[in-house]
């Protein structure tokens, strides 16, 4: 019984301090006009650790890239991309404003190197590039998302584009990129290990990771991804683990 008891005292000591950490992330909320929301997931069992305006609809910025390259890494699995081929990035992909890696109409990049630049760099053109590269345009890739959203039970979700810049209807909420989250963690483990590197190599230039400060100074830390529009604020998704357990959190709002 003393074992036990010793042990979900160190589990919740755990889970406690990963929440405190986020919170803390948050704390500048106080004197910021945006919408907060926060949910906090055990990431094995999907429990509810804590929660704050968890289903309110907000503007899910780059977060919205989790689901851009969940598809691509299910597309690539299910052999209708590759991670060497090439695809010619378009005008409306080049056009992107900024966060963006920069590429040139007409340039050919492959998959592998989209993948590292939307990731990493959280690269709106590189986004904007595999949505086309996977259904032929944005508008189409959009659907895909939300329909794949609502099937893992995003229930408040729906995509308008790949990048997660601010577009009327393009909504989420925390509790449900907490889901989107956990399935990118434990679907896509062979891929996931990139959200924990702090810089990559993509189409010869280093990047480093926009969430790299999270990374460097939270032992066990290992994703997952930062958005930021002035419509939207700050926005985390975050992964921590230690052993065998897993928290995930995410923030909305963040001033």
């Amino acid at each position: 019984m003393g074992f036990k008891f010793m042990r979900s005292f160190i589990l919740m000591k755990f889970f406690f301090s990963v929440l405190v950490l986020f919170l803390c992330i948050a704390f500048a909320i106080s004197a910021s006009a945006y919408p907060f929301a926060t949910f906090v997931m055990d990431a094995k069992s999907g429990e509810k650790l804590y929660s704050q305006n968890a289903t309110q609809k907000l503007h899910p910025a780059s977060l919205t890239k989790m689901m851009t390259l969940y598809l691509v890494f299910h597309e690539v699995e299910s052999k209708r991309l590759s991670l060497d081929q090439k695809t010619v990035i378009s005008k409306n992909a080049a056009r992107e404003p900024p966060s963006k890696f920069g590429y040139k109409v007409g340039q050919r990049v492959s998959i592998r190197h989209l993948i590292r630049a939307a990731a990493i760099r959280s690269a709106n053109d590189a986004a904007t590039a595999l949505a086309e590269a996977v259904s032929g345009s944005e508008r189409e890739f959009g659907i895909y998302m939300s329909r794949v959203a609502q099937e893992m039970g995003m229930s408040n979700t729906v995509f308008k584009n790949a990048n997660g810049l601010t577009s009327t209807g393009h909504l989420s909420t925390a509790e449900d990129m907490a889901i989107l989250s956990r399935r990118l963690i434990y679907d896509f483990p062979e891929y996931y290990h990139l959200f924990g590197r702090t810089t990559v190599i993509s189409s010869g230039r280093t990047l480093y990771n926009t969430n790299r400060k999270f990374l460097a100074n939270y032992r066990g830390a290992d994703g997952i991804k930062t958005g930021f529009t002035s419509a939207a604020g700050y926005n985390l998704a975050a992964s921590a683990k230690r052993g065998n357990k897993r928290v995930i959190a995410v923030i909305f709002g963040s001033g």
